[in-house]
C-alpha cells in the first residue's frame, strides 16, 4: 500500500513529465511555459501561507496566466484523486467548507502536493528556485 506522498509523487511526476514532453516540441515558447509553470510551483506555497488557501487560489485564478491555471488544474486532480477535477472544484471546496478542521486538512494536502511540484519543477523542468522568486 502506498502512502499519500508516494501517490502524490507518482501522479505529479507523470503530469510534469508529460508537460515537459509537450513543451519540448514547442521550442522557446514551450520553455517559457514550463518556466512560468515551475515558477508558480515555487511561489504558490508562500502565497498560501501568507494569504490562506482560498485567497491564494482565487488570486491565481483571477490574475494568473494559463500555465498557472494549468498548475491549479493538475493540483486539483492530485489532491482529489480524480482526473475530472479542476481548479474550480478546488477553489469551491476551499471556499465552501464549513469546518475549520476540513479547511486545514485541505490546506495541508495542497501544501504536501506542492512540495512535489516544487521538486519536479527543479529536477524535470529545470526551473531554478532562485529564478522563481523574480
Amino acid at each position: 500500500m502506498q502512502t499519500r506522498d508516494q501517490k502524490y509523487g507518482a501522479a505529479i511526476f507523470k503530469q510534469v513529465s508529460n508537460l515537459k514532453k509537450e513543451a519540448d516540441t514547442k521550442g522557446k515558447e514551450g520553455k517559457a511555459y514550463t518556466d512560468s509553470y515551475g515558477s508558480m510551483a515555487h511561489k504558490l506555497p508562500v502565497l498560501i501561507r501568507s494569504a490562506g488557501l482560498a485567497q491564494a487560489l482565487a488570486f491565481v485564478e483571477a490574475r494568473g496566466k494559463d500555465e498557472h491555471k494549468d498548475l491549479l488544474d493538475h493540483l486539483a486532480r492530485v489532491v482529489f484523486s480524480d482526473e475530472s477535477s479542476n481548479r474550480s472544484a478546488l477553489s469551491q471546496q476551499s471556499r465552501t467548507t464549513t469546518q475549520l478542521s476540513e479547511y486545514m486538512r485541505l490546506t495541508h494536502e495542497v501544501m504536501a502536493a506542492l512540495v512535489w511540484y516544487k521538486r519536479f519543477a527543479q529536477s524535470v523542468l529545470d526551473v531554478d528556485a532562485s529564478a522563481a522568486s523574480t
